[in-house]
């Protein structure tokens, strides 16, 4: 059985490593040493353009090397194959400690005081209880679920919006286009961790942040082409949105000309919310592959027909 990592060079070794003392039998393979791509069977990869698939005649299964899965071009890839996507504790971790910081930053006041501090301004604020703001999730799959479950602890009211209706424990659930504007009515910050699929492309825009109370937050980790720039700079500047914390852009990375740089209520990672960690990862997929040569059903299987 012939594998084939084609993910993140700086990576590829800790993959390496592991297969080759847990899993000897299988032929590990790491690009651009890939040998004779008809060989390979399974492949790990961020990118799988059409050209390159076309050079595996035996793939059975496609690993994507991270959480979302928008960047596979589908019709690239055969009907009869199945494409995973990683669904692992490093990355569920990265992005509950991610949002955490970024709720209690915005919670605390923490870039009024970075602001303070530069005007060398001694000015204390309010210092609210954690029950008195509303933190909402667009998004309750593994992910969310996992940044509301850490919130719980924190003390916030929680809700959670969702396509379909996902129950997660203490936290006001709400599914569906119907219902979107009542889950958003009440969110004093908003985190959006949905898939990127076509029917929430430009998700976050100015119908959206309007339903929002004045003053509201937005957290980005989902990616880029969520948000329309131009609406989400409009709601600053006018005060709809008081800060924005985005780890997502589109393009990436931003353009140095871009406004965001700029604007004095927005702060920027660049895409690292959350990665894959080679050793909580590479178990996971190995043991997917295993499932697979044992005819066994595949785990994280994504549903071409609704993107995720």
């Amino acid at each position: 059985m012939s594998i084939l990592y084609r993910s993140d060079a700086p990576r590829a070794a800790a993959w390496a490593d592991y297969f080759a003392e847990h899993a000897a039998d299988l032929d590990f393979r790491v690009w651009p040493d890939a040998g004779d791509l008809s060989e390979i069977e399974y492949l790990i990869a961020w990118q799988a353009p059409a050209e390159f698939i076309a050079k595996l005649p035996k793939l059975k299964v496609l690993f994507s090397s991270g959480a979302g899965i928008d960047h596979v071009d589908f019709s690239a890839v055969p009907a009869h194959i199945p494409i995973v996507r990683m669904v692992e504790p490093g990355i569920i971790n990265g992005m509950v400690e991610y949002v955490s910081l970024a709720v209690l930053a915005l919670h605390r006041d923490f870039f009024d005081y970075v602001a303070a501090k530069a005007a060398r301004t001694w000015e204390p604020l309010e210092v609210p209880p954690a029950s008195s703001r509303t933190i909402g999730v667009m998004g309750m799959g593994s992910l969310g679920s996992a940044v509301l479950q850490r919130l719980a602890a924190y003390g916030f009211r929680l809700r959670g919006w969702n396509r379909s209706p996902r129950h997660v424990d203490g936290v006001e659930s709400f599914a569906g286009p119907d219902q979107l504007q009542p889950f958003l009515e009440g969110c004093d910050i908003l985190i959006c961790l949905l898939p990127l699929t076509p029917a929430t492309k430009g998700i976050l825009n100015r119908e959206l942040f309007s339903a929002l109370p004045a003053g509201a937050a937005l957290i980005n980790v989902g990616r880029g082409p969520h948000l329309v720039d131009a609406d989400l700079l409009e709601a600053l500047d006018s005060g709809q949105i008081s800060r924005a914390i985005l780890d997502v852009t589109e393009p990436e990375p931003l353009p140095a000309d871009h406004p965001f740089w700029a604007h004095p209520r927005m702060f920027l990672t660049p895409h690292v919310a959350s990665m894959t960690q080679p050793e909580t990862a590479a178990p996971i997929l190995m043991e997917n592959v295993r499932r697979h040569q044992r005819g066994e059903p595949l785990t994280d299987v994504i549903d071409r027909s609704r993107g995720y």
